[in-house]
Formats: C-alpha cells, sequence, structure tokens
C-alpha cells in the first residue's frame, strides 16, 4: 500500500502486518483454502498482533485506532489471505463493534475483554434464506416468556459462527411492526436449542466459516438485550454503513495481491526472446489494474478518514465499497490473463484470489445494494 499521507503509527502498522502476512499468511493460504477449515493459527497470529481488538476502548483490552487503522490492517490482511480478512471483519467491525457501540457498561465489562484479545471469536448473525439484502424481512423470533427471550428461526451464511464465543443475533418481536420490531441479541456459545451447521462447498473465502444458525427456543437472559427493543434494525444497518469501509479495504488488498501476481510473472516469463513483462499490451493491462486498485484505495481511505472525524460518510463508503469490490473481481480476472494458462491452475495461486474476490460484490450489501444508495444520496443533492 503506498503511503497515502499516512501518520508514522500507521505506516507501523501497515509494516507489521504486512510482515505477518508475508511470512504466515501467504505462505498458508493455498493449504487453508484446500482444507477448508478455520485457521487457528491465522486467527492466533492476528490476535497477538493486536488485530483483534482495534478501535476498541483500552479499559476493555482494547488497542488504539479508528477506521483507519482497520482499513490498513484489512487491506493487509486482505493481500495475505482473503479468508482471514473476512473472519477478522466478522469478528471486529460487526460483532465486536456492535457490542461496543450499543451495549451497557455491564455487558462491555463483560462480552468485550476476551474478544478484544482474541481469546474468543465474535459472529454477528443478520442474513436469513429468505431475507439478505431485505434484512427487515427476517422471520427469526424473539418471544418473551418467564423473564427471558426465546429465539426460534434460522440464520443463513454466518462468518465465524462455528467458532464463535458470542453472537450477535438480530431477531423480531413482532412481525407486523417491520423494522421498528427487530432487536438485538448476544447468544454465547452452547446456548440451549442453538444448533451449529457448518456450511461447505463455498467457491472463494473457503477458510473462513460460514455456518447456518438454528434457533430451537433458544433462550437469552434480558441482560443480553443489546440496546433498547425494537432498535435491532437501526443498529444493524449502523454497523453495516461503518463495516463498508472495511469490506472495501479488504478488496483493496485482494486486487494488490493479485497485481503483485501478475506483476511477479509478467517478469519471469518468457515469450519472443523476452519477459512478457516488456510487451506493451501486458504493460498496458498492468497499468490498468495498478490504477484500479490505487483509485479504489483512495476511496476506501477516503471514507474512513471522514468516519474517523464524525463527518458524513454514508455516500464514500458506499462508493468506495462498489468500486473496490467491482474492481478486485475485475484485477483478479486479469492477474488469471496474464498468466494465461498458468494462471487456470492451482499452483499459480491467482484463481484462488480469483474464487475468493468473487464474494466480495455480494457480502454486506450487493452491489446492486449500494448504486441504489449512491442513486439516493445523489438525487437528494440535486433536487429539481
Amino acid at each position: 500500500m503506498p503511503d497515502l499521507l499516512l501518520n508514522e503509527e500507521e505506516k507501523m502498522l501497515q509494516a507489521l502486518v504486512r510482515d505477518f502476512a508475508d511470512r504466515e499468511l501467504i505462505p498458508r493460504a493455498r493449504a487453508v483454502d484446500e482444507g477448508e477449515k478455520f485457521s487457528w493459527e491465522n486467527w492466533q497470529g492476528m490476535a497477538r498482533l493486536g488485530l483483534t481488538g482495534i478501535g476498541l476502548d483500552s479499559q476493555y483490552g482494547g488497542t488504539p485506532g479508528g477506521y483507519r487503522q482497520i482499513a490498513i490492517a484489512a487491506e493487509e490482511v486482505g493481500r495475505g489471505d482473503a479468508a482471514a480478512s473476512v473472519t477478522l471483519i466478522a469478528h471486529l467491525s460487526l460483532g465486536t463493534t456492535t457490542m461496543h457501540r450499543f451495549g451497557n457498561e455491564e455487558q462491555k465489562q463483560r462480552l468485550i475483554p476476551s474478544l478484544a484479545a482474541g481469546t474468543g471469536v465474535a459472529a454477528w448473525a443478520l442474513t436469513e434464506p429468505g431475507s439478505g439484502s431485505d434484512a427487515a424481512a427476517l422471520q427469526t423470533t424473539a418471544t418473551k416468556r418467564r423473564g427471558s427471550y426465546y429465539l426460534n428461526g434460522s440464520k443463513m451464511f454466518i462468518t465465524n459462527a462455528e467458532v464463535a464465543e458470542s453472537m450477535v443475533v438480530f431477531a423480531t418481536l413482532d412481525r407486523s411492526q417491520g423494522y421498528r420490531g427487530i432487536s438485538a441479541f448476544v447468544v454465547p456459545k452452547g446456548a440451549p436449542g442453538l444448533i451449529i451447521n457448518p456450511m461447505h462447498g463455498k467457491m472463494g473465502m473457503r477458510g473462513s466459516s460460514t455456518c447456518e444458525v438454528v434457533f430451537q427456543d433458544t433462550p437469552v437472559p434480558p441482560e443480553n438485550l443489546l440496546g433498547e427493543e425494537g432498535r435491532g434494525f437501526r443498529y444493524a444497518m449502523e454497523i453495516l454503513d461503518s463495516s463498508r469501509i472495511i469490506i472495501a479495504a479488504q478488496c483493496v488488498g485482494i486486487g494488490q495481491a493479485a497485481l503483485e501476481a501478475a506483476v511477479r510473472y509478467a517478469q519471469r516469463r518468457q515469450t519472443f526472446g523476452k519477459p512478457i513483462a516488456q510487451h506493451q499490451a501486458i504493460q498496458f493491462m498492468l497499468a490498468d489494474m495498478a490504477a484500479q486498485v490505487h483509485a479504489a484505495r483512495v476511496c476506501t481511505m477516503t471514507a474512513a478518514t471522514l468516519k474517523d472525524n464524525g463527518l458524513p460518510f454514508l455516500n464514500e463508503a458506499s462508493i468506495a465499497k462498489l468500486i473496490a469490490s467491482e474492481m478486485c473481481v475485475q484485477v483478479a480476472s486479469q492477474a488469471i490473463q496474464v498468466h494465461g494458462g498458468a494462471g487456470y491452475f492451482k499452483e499459480a495461486g491467482v484463481e484462488r484470489i480469483f474464487r475468493d474476490a468473487r464474494a466480495t460484490t455480494i457480502y454486506e450489501g450487493t452491489s446492486e445494494v449500494q448504486r441504489l444508495v449512491i442513486a439516493r444520496q445523489v438525487l437528494a443533492q440535486y433536487p429539481v
């Protein structure tokens, strides 16, 4: 990642995480992908660096930083192994941040220290079989009985669920109220009636844990209600608005990995008596890839800077997520093209990068949803 006016602490963080990615994530990436299992080695490495608690208050064991720092870390981890970055993002900018932002003092003291230290993992359960982009249509219910809440229903595509110590779950107390009936709860590992079904066969991000989560009259004590009843949907949307920035940073890392792989191969591979990097057609392709990665990085860091400074950032976050996710798919595809036939096989590594990239235009707000968000902002700015 080039120096985009990073301060000295940000440069140190960038160098630290990049070195970790080079030494640990990249050498393990292929085996983790083929094993299709959560990597505790990767997780523990990120925890040792303090990445699992960036931006959380120090009184709960967090490490200093804002969205710029989280974006720097997410990019460098994503450059090393996209599956490791999605694990970190689901833990930090979704699950733990929701507890940190909306939990009361007792909840934060009880729940966050182990998550910040990385001895525990967080998950975030919003998506359901029948409600993805239309999150307000969720069907999981929370019924109050005998002083507790009881959850019934199921969630789909939940990252980290299989290994999570704490899971933020969104459920409705009253379907007739639409999004106003949704509340947020923390469900601990091993809760009665909690069933975790690992999902296998993913195209990419295979080193992250993805699960179906089923609730069968799962009890949740009132002290595990996050914030106020009926405000869960607002909490979820606020978290997603800011987490888009970190997904964009992950995408920049994926694109950077594809670019670096293409450049290295182009300098080694020879045709017609010289490295293909000396052919203008390849040079133009590499130039386009570098320009796309750079543009996405600028958008992402702009959104992160706005967020950290308390300025409006919703439009910029959606633009960053849209541009960065579509960029990394395109750049990963171009990296395969540079590699030619070799790129179509596992040994080159770029086919894994391409498979990982493809999910990014879907999760945490599809490209179509981002375009809707951006269009609404544009139309509001220029009324007739």
